[in-house]
């Protein structure tokens, strides 16, 4: 079987000031592709902000990484805080800052880094939306509905494979024909670091596949040699955004007032995996999370849930 390869995503290219603060950008986007394994989308995020935090020192004055101290990233945070950003937001960009500085210590272009010295904000912790099974049930027999879908079992076969597998909307997007096992009912992934897991197929999820296979995608492929599993009418492979796209049409076909996304159907295998008495630590692997921690969350979930029961159903609730 040939090596499995990560899909090709593309990424804005990095433009940046040879000198300065910004100088070692596209060396650190490189080692955090090449060393840490990053994925194109990490690696876009990163590079957006720090750009934006490149051009915010460029609009002070400050043209080197060494002038960058706490009294600076003091008046960046503020800056950040005035424009409303998340919480979570600001984290992330802090990170990015954090990692980009240590880069430039371990590069021996800085002795020390003054970012390390600030703390992240504390995050509340949001428990993800989740849709009950009922409501699955109805997202995924919305494709057709009207008849004005063009394809619509394409569609339905992305919407099961998202529920049946809980990955992520890039994982869905990148499946090959070749990673498909019907009569066995998994499926094969690539996830964050290139790391590859098996995860199954419940029999809504090999029926759709089964309908698209036959009847669906050999006319959108057409006379290409293509491998890929989700294609666009054009023969192109999927995207995270189009099957993002996807999702949020046929949640608001069937009225679910809730902000619904792929990640929304993430929530909801995990959290009904684990009401069905799923262990933790096999969900954690379905899921592909490298720590038990992430996966923890669905149990604050399904907590959460019982809470809900109990005080709905009790006497004394």
């Amino acid at each position: 079987m040939p090596p499995r390869r990560r899909p090709v995503i593309a990424v804005e290219p990095v433009v940046v000031a040879t000198t300065g603060a910004a100088s070692q950008l596209d060396p650190f986007l490189s080692y955090l592709r090449a060393e840490c394994g990053m994925s194109a989308n990490t690696l876009a995020a990163y590079g957006t902000d720090l750009r934006q935090f490149f051009e915010w020192l460029s609009g002070r004055g400050i043209r080197s990484a060494a002038a960058v101290d706490l009294k600076v990233l003091s008046a960046w945070l503020e800056h950040l805080h005035g424009r409303n950003l998340a919480v979570a937001t600001i984290a992330r960009r802090l990170v990015s800052l954090k990692m980009y500085f240590r880069f430039l210590v371990l590069d021996g272009i800085l002795s020390k880094s003054a970012v390390d010295l600030l703390n992240s904000p504390k995050l509340w912790q949001h428990l993800p939306t989740v849709l009950s099974p009922e409501t699955v049930d109805r997202l995924l027999a919305a494709p057709g509905m009207g008849g004005e879908d063009s394809y619509p079992l394409r569609d339905r076969a992305v919407l099961a494979v998202l529920y049946a597998t809980g990955c992520r909307a890039s994982e869905v997007a990148g499946l090959r024909v070749s990673d498909i096992r019907l009569k066995d009912r998994y499926c094969r992934c690539l996830g964050k670091g290139n790391k590859e897991r098996i995860v199954g197929l419940n029999p809504v999820a090999v029926a759709a596949l089964e309908a698209y296979l036959q009847h669906e995608r050999p006319k959108l492929v057409g006379s290409r040699d293509s491998d890929s599993l989700f294609v666009t009418r054009s023969g192109r492979v999927f995207s995270r955004i189009v099957v993002w796209h996807l999702v949020k049409k046929y949640a608001a076909r069937v009225g679910i007032s809730k902000k619904v996304s792929p990640h929304t159907m993430r929530h909801s295998f995990a959290t009904h995996m684990l009401a069905g008495g799923a262990e933790i630590r096999a969900l954690q692997e379905l899921l592909g999370h490298a720590s038990i921690r992430t996966t923890q969350v669905y149990t604050h979930v399904e907590h959460s849930r019982l809470k809900a029961i109990h005080a709905k159903c009790h006497p004394r609730g």
